[in-house]
């Protein structure tokens, strides 16, 4: 189950990086719960379809995943966190970044869903 919920996520980080709305909204429970450097929010759907479309033609691109730890909590509940590491920019990539994330995953109709969602940048 664990590994499912890594592979989860990584689908998730895909169709961020190829701008595929369709399949995050899938992924996500709405409202969902974000924080990061930008704080504390509460997300519903129309929101997060804004903030997605704000991102485009910025560009993200995931280089690497590592050090996941994920918990099965119950039948319909997990916990994962990770490292992941980013390239910004498509046309003038930017220097990559490294962040700690934490996901918490529900399973709702026979469905995973990403409840919450967390980011903290690591030092360099």
């Amino acid at each position: 189950m664990e590994n499912q919920i890594l592979e989860l996520e990584k689908r998730y980080w895909n169709a961020m990086e190829n701008r595929d709305f369709d399949t995050v909204k899938k992924l996500t429970r709405f409202p969902c719960i974000i924080a990061g450097k930008d704080g504390i929010r509460s997300v519903d759907e129309a929101t997060f379809k804004k903030m997605f479309d704000s991102g485009d033609g910025s560009g993200l691109k995931v280089l690497n995943i590592s050090e996941p730890q994920a918990d099965v909590i119950s039948k319909s509940c997990a916990i994962i966190a990770y490292l992941v590491e980013l390239e910004y920019g498509v046309q003038d990539p930017k220097p990559s970044g490294k962040c700690a994330c934490t996901s918490t995953w529900v399973k709702e109709d026979f469905t995973w869903v990403c409840a919450m969602h967390t980011e903290s940048d690591l030092n360099k």
